[in-house]
């Protein structure tokens, strides 16, 4: 019964609680049908093609059904000892433990293999993208080990066919697997031609470590060695073992390996609530809520109110408010209070529960007081466009991408914005394109957005779980913004009227922040007009400096870059044929020490690789030399320190002299 989430190292009730009842649909699956396993039952003509694919022809049910049997009452939870159970097991069912492996083990490997696969069709189709945190993790992780299952049983390349028999054998019951089939078998093959590479890279890796231990007398490779090989390479203890007793060096796995890899992931961390400025929370919760003139009329810039509290001479709760609090990614609204014939600046608004509390700057008025707010329109306006234009890049990113996109942040500014969403690869510039020219597109179309208060069953029964693209926001009802057919969210900002009022929507630039999540910044109204302005100006210079028209600008950067690199080439073969010339001349040398010389000459050119390369022919020359090389100019001083091949072999160390 999952009931709370921790807030400040405390357990919090959350709005929504879940039931995980236990029933074990599957097993009554199994009973009902009389079937061998439950893997039969559930998985039937998928899991006969799978055994067929693996060469797997006649299967012994009667010795699967004694098996399956005899494994039933075992506790796999009380002890992980799984070669012990496997023991008992070959003596109850009468033969030796060898042979029951040589038969269970490629029998097992295809139920984890068709397990597996269904997980991977239902999980990818919900959104969730690879990564490296929480459960995009989890979700690498099970790509990763059906790799590694697939492989065993040699049909590796019959892996993307499983999932496609999962989705079509599922998508009856489940109609959106189907309308989602190319883009899982798309993020699986991304996926797995990312494992192959890091197979590839990590057997040197592998190889460096089991060297290092036997530098240190170690046997074994640690089971945290082992643990951070797969967190933070990818790779599988069973890569590692291979690699690793090759060279001698031992490689024992725990049998719940990949559970203690994704407990490393799938806690929880610690949330914040806001921060609990001066006691003030608890000095204004015995206050009626605050009335929110912004959700009656977003586009309201002056009203009147009355002061209810005044908090160490510097914030105010109102009795109604039109300035929206900092929330959802959204800054707070400014302005200024008018009272008693003076004003005071509004400089920022939080929300606490239902009270709104205001941040002044200047004088305060008192309780009971009336004053009259003014909201700055031209700062509140920016940001409304920026947060409809968010919405609008969001929808017109999973029209281009695939509906696995899903928000995973944003932050509303007054010259640019951010959206992060979840993609399984880097923004093509021809996929960012796509996205603004659709975005812009549904602002010409002049969508009218529509808020709503709905009960969360009504709404999350007509809309889904994508209502919660910006997160899962709390209370029994919840505040539904739509654009038309172009995007439905629970938000709790305020936005325009209607898309076209934003006017013009760019996107700046796109960047990877984490695997698995893409960043798009980007501009609305004004603020993308100047964007594209600076653009404009930043071409302007690039075409007076090479003195280019804008058309040409690419063609002539390209001839440079082409001269530049024949440049360094030329350069390059100068400084070797100097180098080789002055090997003959004859440089100050130092009295020998333990048959060491140590030599010096002064550069006054300033070229640092004449000077390494001058002194690398000179210590091949005379492999007891260590060359010192300088140079100087107006403002730096450069030293080159390199020993012969005989010299570092007695301890010169030439790092060490340089410094």
């Amino acid at each position: 019964f999952m009931k709370f989430k921790v807030v400040n190292d405390k357990f919090v009730e959350l709005p929504i609680r879940t039931v995980d009842t236990g029933y074990g649909i599957e097993r009554y699956t199994w009973l009902s049908q009389g079937s061998v396993s439950c893997f039969h039952a559930v998985y039937g003509p998928v899991l006969d093609k799978v055994l067929k694919m693996a060469g797997i022809s006649k299967v012994d049910n009667e010795l699967l059904a004694r098996v399956a049997e005899v494994s039933g009452v075992m506790s796999v939870e009380k002890t992980i000892d799984r070669r012990g159970i496997r023991k008992r097991v070959a003596e109850q069912v009468g033969i030796g433990l060898d042979e029951l492996n040589e038969i269970m083990l490629p029998i097992e490997s295809a139920f984890a293999i068709v397990d597996h696969a269904k997980c991977l069709v239902f999980m990818l189709a919900e959104g969730i993208v690879p990564s490296n945190v929480r459960e995009g993790y989890l979700t690498r992780l099970i790509i990763r080990r059906t790799y590694r299952l697939v492989k065993t049983l040699a049909i590796e390349e019959k892996l993307p066919d499983i999932i496609d028999m999962q989705i079509k054998s599922w998508s009856r019951d489940f109609p959106h697997l189907k309308e989602m089939r190319d883009e899982i078998l798309e993020i699986l093959l991304v996926e797995q031609d990312k494992f192959k590479q890091t197979l590839k890279r990590g057997e040197s890796l592998v190889k460096r470590i089991t060297q290092e231990l036997k530098m240190k007398a170690v046997s074994q490779i640690p089971t945290e060695t082992l643990l951070e090989l797969y967190d933070s390479h990818g790779l599988p203890p069973e890569v590692v073992r291979e690699t690793a007793e090759n060279l001698g060096i031992q490689v024992k796995v725990p049998e719940n390996f990949y559970r203690m890899v994704a407990e490393r992931h799938v806690q929880a961390p610690p949330q914040r609530e806001m921060e609990k400025i001066e006691g003030l929370e608890a000095k204004v919760s015995d206050l009626p809520e605050t009335q929110m003139l912004y959700y009656e009329d977003s586009y309201l810039r002056e009203f009147d109110t009355r002061v209810l509290r005044i908090v160490n001479n510097k914030y105010v709760v109102l009795e109604k408010t039109a300035f929206y609090p900092e929330g959802g990614g959204q800054p707070a609204d400014h302005g200024h209070l008018e009272f008693a014939g003076t004003k005071s600046e509004v400089v920022d608004v939080q929300k606490l529960g239902n009270i709104i509390v205001h941040v002044l700057k200047g004088p305060v008025p008192k309780e009971g007081d009336m004053v009259k707010g003014t909201v700055d329109w031209k700062r509140r306006s920016i940001l409304m466009k920026q947060h409809t234009a968010t919405h609008i890049i969001n929808g017109a990113a999973r029209r281009v991408l695939g509906q696995h996109v899903w928000q995973c942040g944003a932050q509303k500014g007054l010259d640019r914005s951010r959206l992060d969403i979840s993609h399984f690869r880097r923004l093509t510039l021809e996929e960012t394109q796509k996205i603004e020219a659709l975005a812009n597109e549904a602002v010409m179309r002049k969508i009218p957005v529509e808020t709503s208060w709905m009960p969360r069953g009504e709404a999350e029964k007509l809309y889904g779980f994508q209502l919660y693209q910006g997160g899962v926001v709390p209370g029994k009802e919840v505040r539904v913004v739509k654009t038309g057919d172009w995007d439905v969210e629970a938000c709790a900002g305020i936005h325009m009227k209607n898309t076209e009022e934003i006017g013009f929507i760019k996107i700046i630039h796109t960047e990877r922040i984490q695997d698995g999540v893409e960043r798009i910044v980007f501009s609305a109204g004004l603020p993308a007009l100047t964007s594209v302005q600076e653009s404009d100006k930043l071409l302007w210079k690039l075409s007076e400096v090479l003195n280019a028209p804008r058309e040409k600008l690419v063609k002539t950067a390209e001839r440079l870059v082409k001269e530049w690199k024949e440049a360094r080439r030329e350069k390059k073969r100068l400084i070797e044929q100097i180098a080789v010339s002055d090997r003959r001349l004859e440089l100050e040398v130092v009295k020998p020490i333990d048959g060491i010389k140590f030599a010096k000459q002064k550069f006054e050119q300033l070229d640092v690789d004449l000077m390494i390369k001058t002194a690398s022919e000179r210590v091949k020359k005379d492999t007891k030399m260590v060359a010192v090389f300088y140079g100087t100019d107006e403002k730096t001083a450069r030293f080159v320190v390199v020993a012969g091949k005989d010299a570092v072999e007695r301890g010169i160390d030439a790092g060490e002299i340089a410094k």
